[in-house]
């Protein structure tokens, strides 16, 4: 049998991607160490090492202690290599957070949308401030990550339409990357979220779980076999517009307040809910009424609690008698401001209605779980290109 030509470099380039993914999973290792996970030979471990301290993608990193002997060296990928950026668009503010490729946030900045006239330059404007606070240049960002609300068209990536973002439109992803370079990403902000919540959250190294986004509007950002599932349209997820018995159906599609789950769990219907529970409910938006189930939860208005919870557990049980995922996670403002407490009573009504029971927990991402999402998704790409081109 004739030998493949050019299968010793790809027998290198498939040791250098293992090792560079383990040394970002797992710290900064030894050559010993690296060669135990890896299954190489020490002599192979160090002639791999080199060669990635030569391309700049490892460093050292210090040393362990040997006991006996010398301290050994240790290495980790060098997190200047590389760059990525990502951003979360809303109708009153862009934040754009960079990081280096072993995923640390370096600079985070906030601009007002109004500071620029068009999507692409606000886009542009942030990733400039960024990357000077940062103190870097912006040809070193490797990918750009953008999470907006409205639904992106899988098949183009553009935004097929966003209410609460009207300038952003087909062609915007266009213009985006003739400014930014090739790897820019629009990605729906709720998609971003789960991405964010198997990385870091409560559904951390889950390949099949959905995530129930409740605040200002509702989203469902939807897991399967490890990947993010966005439908033909990339309206998969779109649980407000979800048919709920004794809600009237939707007047006009383009009025996503319309939307019969909308009308359950929305902003309006929760401040209603809570009036009839005698709290005090002054006109609030979506944070206030994050804040006003907090407040019901610190009080022990139980009946309050369980009032949402079955609500909630309406969108719950009709996504699991469908796609059964196992996990539930409640995000959004509503669903992190509910915390465990709410999640158990949402769990306890599912099961009273759905004769699959699905575990449902509330969100563990610290932080912005939109902006975080977005540098998980950037990451992703960067590392395909970066540790792939080692040989």
């Amino acid at each position: 049998m004739a030998q493949r030509p050019g299968t010793p470099r790809l027998l290198r380039q498939i040791n250098d991607r293992a090792a560079l993914e383990l040394l970002i999973s797992r710290g900064p290792l030894t050559r010993a160490e690296l060669g135990e996970l890896t299954g190489l030979s020490k002599v192979t471990s160090g002639q791999l090492l080199a060669r990635l301290e030569t391309r700049g993608l490892v460093t050292a990193a210090g040393e362990r202690s040997g006991g006996r002997g010398p301290n050994a060296a240790l290495y980790g990928v060098n997190p200047s290599s590389a760059y990525v950026a990502g951003l979360e668009v809303l109708p009153d503010s862009v934040t754009a957070a960079v990081a280096d490729i072993a995923g640390t946030v370096v600079a985070q900045v906030t601009v007002d949308p109004s500071e620029a006239r068009d999507p692409v330059g606000i886009v542009h404007e942030a990733v400039q401030r960024a990357c000077e606070t940062a103190g870097i240049e912006l040809a070193r960002l490797r990918c750009f990550v953008i999470g907006t609300r409205g639904v992106v068209d899988p098949l183009t990536g553009d935004v097929r339409y966003s209410v609460d973002l009207p300038t952003w439109h087909v062609g915007i992803l266009a213009g985006l990357r003739t400014l930014l370079g090739e790897c820019v990403i629009i990605e729906n902000d709720v998609n971003l979220a789960a991405l964010a919540e198997q990385a870091y959250g409560a559904a951390r190294g889950a390949d099949d779980f959905v995530i129930l986004w409740t605040g200002v509007g509702q989203g469902l950002g939807v897991m399967l076999g490890g990947r993010l599932h966005r439908g033909i349209t990339g309206g998969a997820g779109e649980i407000g517009w979800l048919p709920v018995p004794g809600e009237p159906l939707p007047s006009e599609v383009t009025a996503p307040q319309t939307g019969s789950f909308q009308r359950l769990v929305g902003g309006e219907a929760l401040r209603n809910l809570a009036r009839s529970h005698g709290l005090a409910t002054p006109d609030m938006g979506g944070a206030e009424v994050a804040d006003l189930v907090r407040t019901a939860i610190d009080a022990g208005n139980e009946d309050f609690v369980e009032d949402l919870a079955g609500r909630l557990a309406v969108g719950v049980a009709a996504v699991s008698v469908v796609l059964d995922p196992g996990l539930v996670v409640l995000s959004g403002d509503v669903g992190r401001a509910g915390g465990a407490h709410l999640a158990e009573r949402v769990e306890e009504a599912v099961a009273r209605v759905c004769p699959s029971r699905p575990t449902v927990l509330a969100t563990r991402v610290e932080g912005n779980p939109v902006l975080m999402g977005a540098i998980v998704a950037a990451l992703d790409q960067a590392r395909e290109e970066v540790f792939s081109d080692t040989v």
